[in-house]
């Protein structure tokens, strides 16, 4: 079983050390299920994507801004919160580790 202390740890230090102020591992993966760990730092960005049919993100430490169409939604750590079903985006507002749950078809 993951230790998400640990990990956000791990990869908060690797999102440091990489060019791209990021770091993500998979998790959990069960048929159609997948959990993934995604560490970015203050200012970095997961450029506007597709959705899955079915997604939530929770907030395990710093502060991210989910962003769809043209609204912006300030998360914190410990916010959960599902994934809008359109197009989005992800930018930390400081050092940040956030746990992303899809189901995919």
């Amino acid at each position: 079983m993951p230790d998400l202390t640990a990990l956000a740890d791990e990869h908060l230090a690797a999102a440091h050390a990489a060019p791209h102020g990021r770091s993500a591992r998979l998790v959990m993966h069960d048929g159609v299920l997948r959990q993934t760990v995604i560490a970015l730092t203050a200012g970095t960005s997961l450029d506007e994507h597709n959705a899955p049919p079915a997604a939530s993100l929770q907030v395990l430490r710093g502060r991210v801004n989910l962003t769809a169409a043209d609204r912006a939604e300030e998360l914190r750590a410990g916010t959960l919160r599902m994934i809008p079903k359109e197009r989005h985006g992800l930018t930390a507002l400081e050092d940040a580790v956030v746990l992303l749950t899809a189901v995919n078809d």
